[in-house]
C-alpha cells in the first residue's frame, strides 16, 4: 500500500502536464488503493488543498500577480456554488457522485486527447 502511494505522489507531480491535478490523483488514489469513500477522499483532498493554495496566494500576492477585486466578486459565486453543491452531493450520495467525477474525468482526458490545441502566442502578440 505504500508503493501506490508513492506512485500516487509521483504521478500527482506530471499530472499537471496531461490535464488532471495532483488533487484529482489524491481522490483516485484513495478512493481506489484506501477503503475511503468518495465522498471522504473529496473532503481529504479539500483539506490538502487549503495550505497549498494558501501558499500560492502569498507567492502570487508578494508578486502583485492577484486582482483583489476580481478576486472578491468570484469568490461569493465559489462560495455559493460550493454550497449549492454540498446540499446536491448530500442528497444523491457517493456512489453517484463518484460516477459523475468518473464521467467528468473521462471527459476531461477525451478532450486532453483530441481537443484542439492553441498556437502559442508569439511575444510581440502578448504586448
Amino acid at each position: 500500500m505504500k508503493w501506490a502511494a508513492l506512485l500516487a505522489g509521483l504521478f500527482s507531480g506530471t499530472a499537471g502536464a496531461m490535464g488532471l491535478g495532483g488533487g484529482a490523483v489524491l481522490i483516485i488514489h484513495l478512493a481506489l488503493f484506501t477503503d475511503t469513500s468518495q465522498l471522504k477522499s473529496q473532503g481529504i483532498n479539500l483539506l490538502f488543498f487549503i495550505p497549498i493554495a494558501l501558499a500560492a496566494v502569498t507567492v502570487y500576492s508578494l508578486k502583485k500577480n492577484i486582482k483583489w477585486r476580481l478576486v472578491l466578486k468570484t469568490s461569493v459565486w465559489g462560495l455559493a456554488g460550493s454550497a449549492a453543491g454540498l446540499m446536491v452531493t448530500g442528497r444523491i450520495g457517493g456512489e453517484i457522485t463518484g460516477k459523475i467525477f468518473g464521467g467528468l474525468l473521462i471527459i476531461m482526458g477525451l478532450l486532453e486527447i483530441f481537443g484542439k490545441k492553441e498556437k502559442p502566442l508569439d511575444k510581440k502578440e502578448e504586448k
